[in-house]
């Protein structure tokens, strides 16, 4: 198992623009649901009203990764503030 052990760090995470990512799969998630209601009945009738409510989850997800990425974003911007100010102190 060694021999498969990486021999190498890591690189850094990629940071893009998180918050906007999330928001935008979270609107299409909403979107796809709300172009399928119009077909419910095709749905049910096909055994696939699954994909109605997989695109509901979706959303209401979605919700939520907005709420942590947007608290997730506050924090590393005021942990650079902080560590900015603690260097210029120095």
């Amino acid at each position: 198992m060694a021999k498969w052990t990486p021999k190498h760090e890591a690189p850094e995470p990629l940071e893009g623009p998180v918050v906007a990512t999330i928001t935008g799969g979270t609107i299409l998630w909403f979107v796809l649901f709300l172009v399928q209601l119009p077909f419910y009945g095709w749905f049910e009738d096909h055994d696939r009203l699954w994909w109605v409510w997989t695109c509901l989850a979706g959303a209401g997800l979605g919700l939520i990764g907005i709420w942590y990425v947007r608290k997730r974003d506050a924090a590393i911007k005021r942990d650079a503030a902080a560590k900015q100010g603690d260097t210029s102190a120095v």
